[in-house]
C-alpha cells in the first residue's frame, strides 16, 4: 500500500468514509516481543482522539508493574481533571498465570479467565467502550479456557463501532480468519540471545 493507497476498491457498496471508519478487530502474534507495545501505541492514537480505552491484560502476574498501566491510568486521570483525551480502565485478570509461579489450581485459573471474558463479552454487547485491548488473551484461549468459536462469534457480531486488539503467541486460526489486520512478531535478533536480562524503560 505505497501512500496509503489501497490495492483494490471492494464493491461492498460503501462510501469511502464508510470504509474508512468501520470498526476493526486486530491481531499481534508471534514469537517476538513487541506485540502489547504496538498495541498500546494503537490506544494512545484512540486515547488522543477521545476513544474510552480499556485494557483487559491477562496472564501478566497482578503483583508486576507495567510501566504502560501506570502511563494509561495518568492518562485516564488527565481526561478526568481537564477533559483532554478519553477514558482509560485498566484490568488485569485473576492473579497471572504462566510467567510467575501460579498459585490455586489451574480449575482456578481458568475460572478467572472465564469471568475475565464474560465481563468483556458484557461491555461489548453493551457498546461500553471503542478500543479494547486484550492483552495476551491467545494464552488462555490456546489452554483452552475460553472456547475460541464463542470469542470469534462475540467479536464478528459486536455492534456499533467498537475496536479490538488481541494480543499473544500462537493466535487460533480462527481468530486470525476473522481479524481485519493481523501481524506477526519474528525474531531476527534479541538481547537475551547474547545473556542480556530485560532492563527498565524496554521490557517494563
Amino acid at each position: 500500500m505505497p501512500q496509503g493507497q489501497v490495492a483494490s476498491v471492494p464493491t461492498d457498496g460503501l462510501t469511502t468514509r464508510q470504509r474508512r471508519n468501520r470498526p476493526l478487530l486486530v491481531v499481534h502474534t508471534g514469537a517476538m516481543k513487541g506485540k502489547s507495545t504496538a498495541a498500546f501505541g494503537t490506544a494512545l492514537r484512540g486515547w488522543n482522539q477521545g476513544w474510552s480505552i480499556a485494557v483487559f491484560q491477562f496472564v501478566k502476574s497482578a503483583k508486576w508493574k507495567v510501566g504502560e498501566e501506570e502511563a494509561f491510568r495518568a492518562l485516564g486521570t488527565v481526561h478526568e481533571q481537564t477533559g483532554q483525551g478519553g477514558p482509560v480502565e485498566w484490568h488485569k485478570m485473576g492473579s497471572g498465570w504462566s510467567w510467575s509461579r501460579r498459585s490455586g489450581t489451574e480449575a482456578d485459573h481458568a475460572a478467572d479467565a472465564a469471568e475475565g471474558w464474560a465481563e468483556i463479552r458484557r461491555r461489548i454487547s453493551a457498546g461500553a467502550h471503542d478500543l479494547y485491548v486484550l492483552d495476551e488473551f491467545t494464552y488462555p484461549l490456546k489452554w483452552g479456557w475460553i472456547d475460541v468459536d464463542e470469542v470469534v462469534a462475540t467479536l464478528a457480531d459486536r455492534p456499533g463501532h467498537q475496536h479490538v486488539i488481541v494480543t499473544g503467541r500462537d493466535a487460533p486460526p480462527a481468530l486470525v480468519e476473522a481479524a481485519d489486520l493481523v501481524m506477526e512478531t519474528t525474531k531476527i535478533k534479541h538481547p537475551m540471545d547474547a545473556g542480556q536480562k530485560g532492563q527498565r524503560g524496554i521490557e517494563w
